[in-house]
């Protein structure tokens, strides 16, 4: 996708399927109660075949939540109705105590601060590190402005603390396309903290990613966690035993088995659908 049409699509509702960069609304977003996200009761069906089925789910501010399953276990979809990609046929999902996801578009709920990263990262890969993190910042500008555009000595220092806390700092002026596919993954989630999300939605984080870069996003994720709440869909146990604090399993789009990561390891049910395959 070339830089001028990903521009557009940040500046209206974006196409399926595409990471969304809006900024930061989420002033008004109430966690007096500890939680920021609640799904309730939600289900989906897609031509007769039932996605989610009365699937609730709660994630407290600042949590890193795991999210584990076999294929078709509901996964995607769950991410899918947290961003207002597809609406649910029941239940609700609420961002903080008031902010009902089924009255907001895709684009308003990344604005409202949650972040998704798709398997698959997508950045502009034919600008320079540095001119990403600056892009993602500047979203709500067309490109050719924004690359003319003069940068205050505090936005350079924004992107500069970035690029150390993804560990990019020696590739800012490197273009972007040149990268490791680990070293894009890490853009594209510094492209997303630009926009200081408050809960980010991460899918398949580390798949294709070498065991040392493996390893620095694990580092990653657990600095991110308390400043930011993640949810980590991924396949790799190893790399969920290093991050995980609490694990939810889906199963036939509902909630299997939650808890420790421990508690789960050994739940005989979870070891039947998924972990003893």
């Amino acid at each position: 996708m070339s830089s001028m049409a990903y521009s557009t699509a940040l500046d209206s509702s974006p196409p399926s399927g595409e990471a969304v960069y809006g900024r930061m609304a989420s002033e008004g977003l109430d966690t007096s109660h500890g939680a920021i996200l609640y799904l309730d009761d939600i289900s989906v069906s897609f031509d007769g075949f039932k996605a989610l089925n009365k699937l609730s789910l709660s994630i407290d501010v600042g949590e890193l939540r795991c999210v584990i399953g076999p294929n078709g276990a509901g996964k995607t979809t769950m991410m899918d109705v947290i961003t207002g990609k597809t609406r649910p046929d029941e239940g609700t999902a609420f961002f903080g105590q008031t902010i009902d996801l089924a009255r907001l578009s895709e684009a308003q709920i990344a604005q409202a601060g949650i972040g998704r990263k798709f398997q698959k990262p997508t950045i502009f890969e034919q600008h320079t590190v540095f001119e990403n993190l600056e892009l993602a910042m500047k979203s709500d500008k067309r490109v050719r402005r924004t690359l003319f555009a003069r940068l205050s000595s505090e936005a350079r220092d924004r992107i500069a603390a970035m690029l150390e806390r993804v560990g990019l700092a020696g590739a800012a002026e490197r273009v972007a396309g040149l990268l490791s596919h680990g070293q894009k993954q890490w853009l594209e989630i510094g492209m997303l903290l630009m926009q200081e999300p408050r809960l980010l939605l991460l899918d398949e984080p580390v798949a294709g990613l070498s065991d040392d870069e493996t390893e620095r996003t694990a580092e990653l994720f657990l600095t991110l966690a308390g400043k930011h709440s993640l949810v980590v869909v991924e396949h790799d146990m190893a790399f969920i035993a290093r991050i995980a604090r609490k694990v939810t399993v889906l199963h036939e789009g509902s909630v299997l088995a939650e808890g420790p990561h421990e508690q789960v390891q050994a739940d005989a049910r979870v070891i039947e659908v998924y972990l003893g395959r």
